[in-house]
């Protein structure tokens, strides 16, 4: 019965990608339950947007293996978002019991992963995928004044960490011009 998932998986990711919300749509606001290193607190994005730019990503489902290479890949490039002011946080329809495992060993500590079970969250911002109760692979970029910047989808996530750290720069060189 494990192979099913892995079957399921596998064949989105040979799917086109997903819709996601246009650039220049105003983000749906959250607040919902996160973890990061273990330790759970409440997630609000308006909060974060009031600190700078912010990487949110849908992802399908915690320790399968596009999710984990995606946690590795945004955790190793946290430092470089935060240099140019910009925080990240992973969205995925687990419970959060299992992100306080994932936002240990897979995004290493270093940013947090959000429960949303309910999937409220995740068809706010068009990332749920159809018939199944996971998020698709969609990474936004939202600017500090709540628009997005980036919206980025493909099932692999090879990409996902170069486009949106991208993005964060080109925003950055926008609001330092004259």
């Amino acid at each position: 019965m494990r192979l099913f998932p892995l079957a399921v998986f596998a064949l989105l990711a040979a799917t086109p990608a997903h819709a996601a919300l246009p650039v220049g749509a105003k983000a749906p606001d959250f607040t919902t339950l996160a973890s990061q290193g273990g330790k759970e607190f409440n997630y609000s994005l308006a909060d974060a947007l009031k600190k700078g730019p912010v990487v949110l990503y849908f992802y399908p489902a915690a320790f399968t293996p596009g999710c984990t290479v995606e946690a590795h890949d945004f955790a190793a490039a946290v430092p470089k978002y935060k240099a140019l002011g910009a925080s990240v946080i992973g969205v995925s329809m687990d419970p959060i019991a299992k992100l306080d495992r994932f936002s240990v060993s897979e995004c290493r500590s270093v940013f947090p992963v959000a429960a949303d079970p309910d999937g409220a969250v995740t068809r706010a911002y068009d990332a749920k995928l159809p018939l199944v109760s996971h998020a698709a692979r969609i990474s936004y970029v939202i600017a500090p004044d709540g628009h997005i910047a980036l919206a980025y989808s493909a099932m692999s996530p090879d990409e996902h960490v170069s486009r949106t750290l991208a993005a964060v720069e080109a925003l950055k060189t926008q609001t330092a011009a004259p």
